[in-house]
């Protein structure tokens, strides 16, 4: 595999010992430095702030917080952090759940010693990387998430949808809806989650793609 991670301080997370000594040995190899190996979230988390890594490879499934959860958490303490999430899971959403949450890349447990390799680099690099055998479902599963908002949504839900995509602040909402601020927040928060949306142009775009607005 050569020098093709040479110089880079890669940090695991992965609850799993073998797991964590197999892609060690498979990054040293490639020349990277492995600088701890964490076997949670929090301890993720700890081992970052410590050893600032320049690559985290974040399993999903952990004790306590998962590599999720931990992913979000870091990248709103340190926006610049480069993040690969990896899993056993087959479920597609989990990929949109990690890319969401800040990370640069997802890989399939399953994948190729060098496609690990791949991309690790890419990431080290600020480059976006995704399994490509997950590729067509994750697109797959976003468009059956976002093909028919009203559904995934309650009503008081979809009336703030329809607001936000349509250029309105959460104020401007909450006086319309005699709402507090905080209860829109909330509202923007679920719908956010429930139609993988990270802010209010991509509600749009999703309310113009369902024929809810015009363009």
């Amino acid at each position: 595999m050569g020098t093709q991670l040479d110089g880079l301080r890669i940090l695991l997370a992965d609850d799993h010992a073998m797991v964590c000594l197999g892609f060690q040995m498979l990054l040293e190899a490639a020349g990277a430095t492995v600088v701890g190996a964490a076997r949670s979230g929090e301890e993720a988390l700890r081992l970052h702030a410590e050893q600032a890594p320049d690559v985290l490879v974040m399993d999903v499934s952990m004790p306590g917080v998962d590599g999720i959860v931990a992913t979000r958490r870091l990248r709103a303490r340190e926006p610049r952090a480069r993040v690969l999430v990896v899993s056993a899971h087959h479920d597609a959403m989990i990929p949109v759940r990690a890319l969401q949450a800040g990370a640069l890349g997802y890989l399939c447990k399953r994948c190729q010693p060098e496609t690990l390799i791949e991309a690790v680099a890419r990431v080290a690099r600020r480059q976006r990387y995704l399994d490509p055998g997950l590729a067509e479902q994750i697109a797959l599963a976003q468009l059956e998430a976002t093909a028919n908002p009203a559904e995934a949504l309650t009503p008081k839900e979809f009336t703030v949808f329809l607001q936000l995509a349509r250029g309105r602040s959460v104020q401007q909402i909450a006086g319309d809806l005699h709402l507090s601020a905080s209860t829109v927040g909330t509202h923007l928060y679920h719908v956010k989650q429930k139609l993988h949306a990270g802010n209010a142009a991509e509600l749009a775009v999703i309310a113009i793609r369902a024929g809810l607005i015009e363009a």
